[in-house]
């Protein structure tokens, strides 16, 4: 019989966890595998652990990674993938935004002999317009700007093989972006749309600034457009202040026309200015990505734990 693990990265969510777990556990009892839940504690400032552990002190099931701090949503997935046993692997956020009844029919689609099977949005409840506008631009301008095919209006919320968890053990990037990761792998993926809920309670880990620091990630992980982007603007800006130089020696020596200007030159320092400022700031973020990994840090440090990998 086939082993369901269930990674829920944890941040925060204590008046969610008690629901989440009523209506994980109403989905599996009717699917015929025996399974686990591994609940990522992110750093939690709540209850959230403490839940947890009596959660897990009634059902030999609910097994636990307890973060030292603060580590990030990918890194918490990334250490219930690391920690998990099953042959299927369902990642879930404890919003309860997705619904955990979907994840039947996500196992029936992989009974068709899919490897990846992931959730698609038809909508998006309880979100702002900006969040909802902004994430529609992001999704799409990757999928424009990568080799690989990201889905769109998809997040983390799938189920996928194991064998897809041993490939991505053997990926160690420092900063990661899971669902890039898993359409690069690829193998046969599909997907099943759902309306997407809003959040029970509590309020979102992500504010604007992680999703502005995980876009980047995603950019700057599969595509090489921002590099090439500097690259043509610089020639670009090198052509433009040729045809200047030019224009200002006909007027010089040709038109015999020409006022010292002031402005013209302020200008054109500024253009100059913030495109190379631009330059250095998209190499900056490829190069402290390397730099990153170089150094080989841990991805994140266990302060408890009841989960033990599955042996190759």
């Amino acid at each position: 019989m086939e082993t369901l693990s269930i990674i829920i990265p944890i941040y925060n969510e204590e008046h969610n966890i008690p629901a989440l777990y009523a209506r994980l556990k109403n989905v599996v009892s009717s699917l015929e595998l025996t399974y686990e839940f591994v609940f990522v504690n992110d750093g939690s400032k709540d209850n959230s652990i403490t839940l947890i552990k009596q959660l897990a002190s009634i059902d030999p099931a609910v097994k636990y990674i307890d973060f030292s701090r603060n580590f990030g949503h990918q890194i918490a997935v990334t250490a219930g993938l690391d920690g998990c046993t099953g042959d299927k692997i369902v990642i879930i956020d404890a919003d309860l935004q997705d619904p955990p009844e979907l994840i039947g029919d996500m196992y029936a689609k992989m009974q068709e002999g899919y490897e990846v099977v992931y959730a698609k949005r038809r909508s998006r409840k309880g979100e702002s317009f900006l969040k909802k506008y902004t994430a529609q631009v992001f999704y799409r301008t990757l999928a424009s700007i990568t080799s690989i095919s990201i889905p769109v209006d998809t997040g983390d919320f799938r189920m996928i093989d194991r064998k897809i968890v041993d490939v991505l053990k053997n990926m160690p990037e420092q900063h990661k972006f899971l669902r890039g990761q898993i359409s690069w792998i690829g193998f046969n993926q599909t997907f099943v749309e759902y309306d997407r809920d809003e959040r029970l309670a509590g309020v979102t880990g992500y504010t604007y600034k992680k999703m502005i620091r995980f876009a980047l990630d995603g950019i700057t992980s599969f595509s090489d457009l921002p590099i090439r982007f500097a690259t043509i603007s610089g020639f670009v800006v090198s052509f433009i202040a040729f045809i200047i130089m030019l224009y200002a020696l006909y007027s010089r020596f040709i038109l015999q026309d020409y006022v010292p200007g002031w402005t013209s030159l302020i200008l054109s320092v500024m253009f100059i200015g913030g495109i190379q400022l631009i330059a250095i700031g998209i190499i900056g973020e490829y190069i402290s990505r390397i730099s990153s990994n170089v150094r080989k840090r841990p991805l994140y440090i266990v302060r408890e734990k009841t989960t033990t990998s599955k042996k190759d």
